[in-house]
């Protein structure tokens, strides 16, 4: 007999077959498919029925209880499912290890702890209650590694609720209507594999960190102090580029370009007297370097008296591809980019966008799909779907002569998965923006755009790149040894495209071609020009750049650090522990304590702070997911060395002291100065008498604006979620506050206060009388007194 196997993704021989009558008394056989062991259940009488009791096939309960993480996603994934189905919400993860203890038996084969958290105590009583009552269960929770093992605690904590019913597993990667029924079509049994994946590096993190934590917090004598098997590893990263930056040394050196155009006949002959620009490539067959202005001088004076004639013109047709639709990573690092959106943000946004929102008449409906995945896979569905979008919208010629097919790059990408992509492409962005929030709006636009730009034909653009030789002794026409040899290209688009739709957005610090078009006029072979100007520019060579956390994301995937699960809490937790900070650009940076902790964690466990260890441990817990490895030994292997070394560092480890950062403030209270102190909200001023003197107060930074209400000073500040806001230093006294910069400028109308206006650079706008005013125009306009 066979059945579909959804690991197998196809029909599979099933041993160990036996007749069963599933609670609703639906005849079905049951039994474990030949490759891979997965659970299988097919539906339908046969013989062997015959020989089972006459009351096995009474039905035990009634209904259908299907279990989710999130009440958004029960009320999307009910809405489908329809009469006959009750859809209810784990909240989250019921069962974790104890917060206060190591909760794993490191002497009994790594055997976790778990409890129930009490803030989940009603949630678990509901559910046994609901489960008590139901015929069959259900459990629909996310399709990765943490939803399986989710799905395993709810399964083992409903306990004897479910004794004797059948517990399937459903996975979708949408939340449609189509994608629904199909996995409730073909249930299965919970992958025991991806299980053990999860709950191995569950408790690795946990020996990890409630081994090294208590280490740092006695040496360094802070409370809040906290290490972690990848987190400690991105600090790493943020550390060693700050000290690449530091060590740098610039180095002088110059570009000089030639400004050329027709000679006025040619120009008159042609129409085209358009200047361009030539730089500089070679000095008597070397290639050009400059590094002392005189030699750039001196060049110069030689240029302008040398003549100019075209010595070669190539002209070829370029084809740009679009690029793949996003992946957890390239989303974080997009949105980042475009949107000024932290992974976090990104990540709950496009949560409430796949576990469904209210549309209109829609009602209820999962906009993208599921949005932690490393594979650009996209359903032949979808892909036809985006076809036929892009051929009515925009005409058959963006289409592409071939449906693209893209290949994943990340390691141990798991390709049953699906790309990021919008559940449907006829559901525009500007069609349902009146249902979503402003966040909701542009981060599904921005999907929205890559995935459709994705299936799109290439953009061709016409490119020229024409050699130039000049020579100031000898004429240059055809002399291919001529003393200096210049470059000028052009391109312009002959077809966008994709680009019609949406061009990936590159990183700040990456060194990008102009993308304008940028057109030579027509040359010739042989054809003399006239000079217009020379120009030596004077540059210095650049450090490495600070990470972003775009960047930094990017930085964690190439080198195989973390999963698509693990990037946002990497780096919300590496920031919130006061470990890297964001300055001025959005960059990264680590602070004092950032350099100190990685020191120690260094010198004293350099294994575990490597990043090649780091990575092979992921690789490691890849095979665990495919069955390829036993997690206990996985566990074993890494904490025997382990172990050893972490009783070596508590013989070795020295007392280290925190530099305390001081300040020319005094306390108002005894007269100490103050000091800067970080906290659980960021840093803060404190009293250096403490515990004598317990005065504290927040960081004011001046906006150089006054308060319109009490003429106090503007000052920047933070809510406890880290959101910047600006209000009055005369505080609880006078309570005026605004999210928007204020300008230290008054507004030339009414004198009242401005304020740059979101989503409008260089634009200030006034709080008293409305009106606009270009930031620019108020550079010469005295501040407020």
């Amino acid at each position: 007999m066979e059945a579909y196997c959804v690991k197998c993704k196809t029909q599979r021989e099933m041993v160990n077959a036996e007749p069963i009558f599933l609670t609703n008394g639906r005849a079905a056989t049951r039994g474990q498919c030949a490759v891979c062991g997965t659970t299988l259940t097919r539906l339908g009488r046969t013989e062997a029925h015959d020989a089972l009791p006459a009351d096995a096939a009474a039905p035990k309960g009634e209904g259908k209880l299907v279990i989710v993480e999130s009440p958004a996603k029960a009320r999307t994934v009910g809405k489908f499912l329809g009469k006959g189905y009750k859809v209810k919400p784990s909240v989250g993860h019921i069962r974790d290890l104890p917060m206060n203890r190591m909760g794993v038996d490191l002497e009994n084969n790594f055997k976790p702890r778990y409890v129930i958290p009490a803030k989940k105590a009603e949630v678990v009583k509901e559910l046994k209650k609901e489960a008590a009552a139901a015929a069959e269960i259900y459990l629909a929770t996310d399709p990765d590694r943490e939803g399986e093992a989710i799905s395993w605690h709810l399964k083992e904590t409903l306990g004897s609720s479910i004794r004797g019913k059948p517990v399937y597993r459903v996975v979708f990667h949408e939340i449609t209507k189509p994608a629904i029924e199909e996995s409730f079509s073909h249930p299965s049994g919970i992958n025991q594999d991806l299980v053990n994946a999860q709950q191995t590096r569950r408790i690795l993190d946990r020996i990890v960190g409630y081994t090294l934590s208590p280490l740092l917090r006695e040496n360094l004598g802070r409370n809040r102090l906290s290490a972690g098997r990848v987190q400690s590893v991105a600090v790493r990263l943020v550390v060693e580029r700050e000290r690449e930056i530091q060590a740098f040394v610039p180095e002088e050196y110059w570009s000089v370009d030639v400004e050329l155009a027709k000679k006025p006949e040619a120009a008159k002959k042609r129409g085209d007297d358009r200047p361009f620009r030539a730089a500089l490539v070679k000095v008597r067959g070397e290639k050009f370097e400059c590094h002392r202005g005189e030699e750039a001088l001196a060049l110069k004076e030689d240029l302008e008296r040398s003549l100019y004639a075209v010595l070669d013109v190539r002209e070829k047709e370029v084809r740009r591809n679009p690029a793949p639709p996003f992946i957890t990573s390239t989303l974080q690092q997009e949105a980042s980019r475009r949107l000024h959106f932290s992974p976090k943000r990104t990540m709950a946004v496009a949560q409430q966008l796949y576990e469904g929102l209210p549309i209109g008449d829609e009602g209820s409906v999962g906009l993208i799909t599921y949005m932690r995945t490393d594979s650009t896979n996209v359903a032949e569905v979808a892909q036809r779907e985006a076809l036929d979008y892009i051929g009515k919208k925009f005409g058959s010629p963006y289409v592409p002569p071939k449906p693209w097919t893209y290949k994943t790059r990340t390691k141990g990408a798991q390709e049953a998965h699906e790309a990021i992509r919008p559940t449907s492409v006829f559901r525009e962005p500007a069609a349902i923006r009146q249902y979503l929030t402003s966040d909701q709006y542009r981060l599904y636009d921005l999907i929205w755009k890559r995935f459709v730009a994705s299936q799109m034909a290439s953009a061709v653009l016409d490119t020229v790149s024409v050699d130039i030789a000049a020579d100031s002794r000898v004429s240059p026409v055809g002399n291919a040894n001529a003393t200096y040899g210049l470059r000028a290209t052009g391109s312009r688009v002959k077809f966008p495209g994709f680009m019609q739709v949406y061009m990936e957005q590159r990183d700040e610090d990456e060194v990008a071609e102009e993308e304008q078009e940028r057109m030579l006029p027509p040359l010739s072979v042989g054809e003399m020009l006239d000079l217009r100007g020379v120009f030596p520019e004077q540059h210095f060579t650049q450090p490495p750049p600070r990470y972003t956390e775009a960047t930094l994301v990017r930085a964690l995937e190439e080198k195989g650090i973390g999963r698509p699960s693990t990037y946002a809490p990497i780096l919300s937790t590496i920031q919130e522990r006061g470990y890297v900070e964001q300055i001025e650009g959005r960059r990264l940076v680590p602070t004092e304590l950032g350099f100190i902790v990685n020191d120690l964690l260094i010198k004293h466990f350099p294994e575990v702070m490597d990043v090649g260890f780091t990575a092979e441990m992921e690789s490691r817990l890849d095979e665990v997911a495919s069955g390829e490895k036993d997690w206990v030994r996985v566990l074993r292997e890494f904490y025997e060395p382990f172990r050893a070394t972490v009783e070596a560092a508590r013989k070795n480890m020295e007392p280290t002291t925190i530099p305390v950062e001081m300040t020319d403030e005094v306390c108002e209270k005894c007269g100490s100065p103050m000091v800067i102190k970080r906290g659980r909200f960021g840093k803060f001023l404190a009293c250096s008498a403490f515990p004598k003197c317990r005065n504290a107060k927040p960081i004011l930074v001046p906006t150089g604006a006054k308060c319109p209400e009490c003429g106090g000073d503007l000052v920047e500040k933070r809510t406890r979620r880290k959101r910047t806001f600006y209000s009055c230093a005369n505080y609880p006294n006078c309570k005026f506050a605004t999210w928007n910069r204020p300008l230290p400028q008054p507004c030339p109308h009414c004198g009242g206060l401005l304020t740059e206006k979101p989503k409008a650079p260089g634009v200030a706008v006034c709080a008293k009388c409305g009106e606009e005013t270009q930031i620019a125009e108020l550079a010469a306009q005295p501040a407020q007194s």
